[in-house]
């Protein structure tokens, strides 16, 4: 399956800088990949529950992680490098491989919300110490996961390799918006996206404003409308593409 590539998408203004105060407690979850956004998540519950106040780079990894995704998802590239290095480099002065690993299976995920289906570089030079749930879900992304893979992966996601059932009723039953939009892609990876599925990705891409996924599923939907001779739907939607990516510079 080949990458969709919409036309570039025009640089966007970094998102603002939250803070890092705790939110409320929340039980750790089974394991990491339980959602997307797990990694930070599990980054803020080993800062908050620690006494003294968690070491600097565990709230530089987590404002990182965080700032990168959403730079990637908004179409500002350059962002999203510069992020993700301070996020490498904050989690490799700590020399544990399986942190560095989960990051960038976060920012392969993000790919795949994207239909940027490339290889998983970063995380490839290192699973030779990954976890078995890492594996999983590295497989997971690329479309190649097994039954016996399901175990070890989120019970949201376990949906989806059962192969019985329509894809999009599990799709729906996914809340988190990356989630959601990963999924897909691993539908799509999979050739298993019913028109129902791009839909749904679609939807969740507009309602979050993140336009390179956004523009990457419009453009999926408009070839499909081509291929299906459908020139009035075509043409709609790439009036809705223009609209994302704005006017060129």
């Amino acid at each position: 399956m080949n990458t969709i590539t919409p036309a570039p998408l025009p640089s966007v203004p970094s998102p603002p800088q939250g803070g890092d105060a705790c939110g409320p407690a929340k039980p750790v979850p089974r394991h990491l990949w339980k959602g997307i956004a797990s990694f930070v998540a599990a980054l803020t519950l080993v800062a908050c529950a620690s006494k003294p106040p968690a070491p600097e780079w565990q709230m530089n990894a987590r404002g990182g992680a965080e700032r990168a995704t959403e730079a990637w998802l908004r179409g500002d590239s350059a962002i999203e490098a510069a992020e993700f290095a301070r996020v490498r480099r904050e989690l490799g002065s700590t020399g544990r491989a399986d942190l560095l690993a989960r990051a960038e299976l976060l920012r392969c995920a993000t790919r795949v919300a994207s239909l940027v289906f490339e290889p998983c570089t970063g995380f490839e030079a290192l699973a030779q110490d990954a976890a078995p749930a890492e594996l999983a879900y590295a497989r997971y992304l690329a479309g190649t996961a097994q039954p016996a893979d399901a175990a070890l992966l989120p019970e949201a996601q376990r949906a989806l390799l059962g192969g019985s059932g329509a894809p999009e009723a599990a799709l729906a039953g996914l809340q988190d918006p990356l989630s959601k939009l990963v999924a897909a892609g691993v539908l799509l990876r999979s050739d298993r996206a019913t028109p129902a599925v791009l839909q749904q990705a679609v939807d969740t891409a507009s309602a979050q404003g993140w336009r390179r996924p956004l523009a990457a599923w419009l453009t999926l939907q408009r070839q499909r409308a081509q291929a299906a001779g459908a020139t009035d739907e075509a043409a709609r939607l790439q009036r809705r593409i223009d609209l994302v990516l704005g006017p060129a510079r």
